[in-house]
């Protein structure tokens, strides 16, 4: 006995792949969804994490910032100390400096030449006076330049010739003369006199 399968086979074949398909898709799309929702948890995860570093840091950035301007304001106030220090050793040394220019003038004055004033602003000072001849000016700035720790930079100023009557019948030809000095401090003599005694001395040379 022959069996003829009337039924639509055909379509019933198409229709179980359509219902496949359609499952592989949906669960190719339910997949696709989960690995999404799962790389987007994990980078929203990461970010999170380096928001909170960032936040970190800027917390410490922050402190860094605030320290670096409390050294800065200590700093400050150390050099203003500094500079008030200085200013007090400085006035303090200063008192002394009358004292050591005229010991200077003493000391340097050649003969035949004499101081008429004596002015001293700050540590700029105007000496005048009369001179028999230059050569006694010239003297007195060698001796100012080359052999006084207090006194530097001399400098004549003005020399004029003139006259002086002695007697109503004698009269001698003198030199009216300007001399700008300048005052060392304390603090600059010490120094160079310390570097001075530092140097060796020269040792003598044998005689053949």
């Amino acid at each position: 006995m022959i069996l003829i399968n009337l039924l639509p086979h055909r379509e019933l074949a198409r229709k179980r792949a359509r219902q496949l398909f359609n499952a592989s898709l949906m669960a190719s799309i339910v997949g696709g969804a989960l690995v999404a929702a799962g790389v987007y948890l994990w980078y929203q995860n990461a970010i999170a994490d380096q928001q909170g570093r960032n936040a970190v840091l800027q917390a410490e950035i922050k402190k860094l910032d605030n320290e670096i301007k409390e050294i800065a304001t200590l700093q400050n106030e150390i050099a203003a100390l500094k500079a008030r220090q200085q200013a007090v050793e400085d006035l303090q040394a200063d008192r002394n400096l009358p004292v050591h220019l005229l010991n200077e003038v003493v000391r340097q004055l050649p003969d035949g030449v004499y101081l008429k004033t004596l002015k001293q602003e700050n540590r700029n000072v105007l000496l005048g006076g009369v001179a028999q001849s230059n050569e006694r000016v010239s003297a007195l700035l060698r001796n100012l330049s080359r052999n006084s720790e207090w006194v530097t930079k001399p400098e004549l100023v003005e020399i004029v010739a003139s006259n002086l009557a002695l007697t109503p019948r004698e009269h001698r030809r003198v030199y009216n003369f300007v001399v700008r000095v300048q005052l060392q401090r304390a603090s600059d003599v010490q120094p160079a006199a310390a570097g001075a005694a530092a140097k060796p001395a020269a040792k003598p040379v044998a005689k053949s």
